[in-house]
């Protein structure tokens, strides 16, 4: 799988993300793995309109990487998820969720359903 240029993007295509039960729970224990420092660091920085609340602006990438839902993994390598940098990556197949959204982070959900 080809690589994507995420340096320098700044989290503009990090939004909106869609994610199910599963990837809340997920992401709920990452988050409170994370030392206190790092998640409030996390948590208080100002973001672009729409980007996702887990993108982290100071180290220009996902701030909860290991955690990320489907549709981050995803992205760039289908043609309904095109990496405006690197359109060749994309595949022909659209990505689709496997199971029902729970709702859209930075919308549904915020830091605080995050604890």
């Amino acid at each position: 799988m080809e690589s994507l240029p995420c340096q320098g993007c700044k989290g503009l295509c990090c939004g909106p993300v869609p994610v199910t039960e599963k990837e809340l729970s997920k992401l709920k224990k990452k988050i409170k793995s994370m030392p206190a420092k790092k998640r409030l660091e996390l948590k208080n920085q100002q973001r672009y309109h729409g980007t996702c609340i887990f993108y982290d602006l100071t180290s220009d990438k996902c701030g909860v990487h290991s955690a990320r839902p489907s549709v981050c993994r995803a992205f760039g390598y289908h043609k309904n998820l095109v990496c405006f940098r690197n359109p060749k990556a994309a595949s022909e197949q659209s990505w689709q969720l496997s199971e029902e959204a729970a709702g859209i982070l930075s919308v549904d959900f915020t830091w605080k359903n995050f604890g």
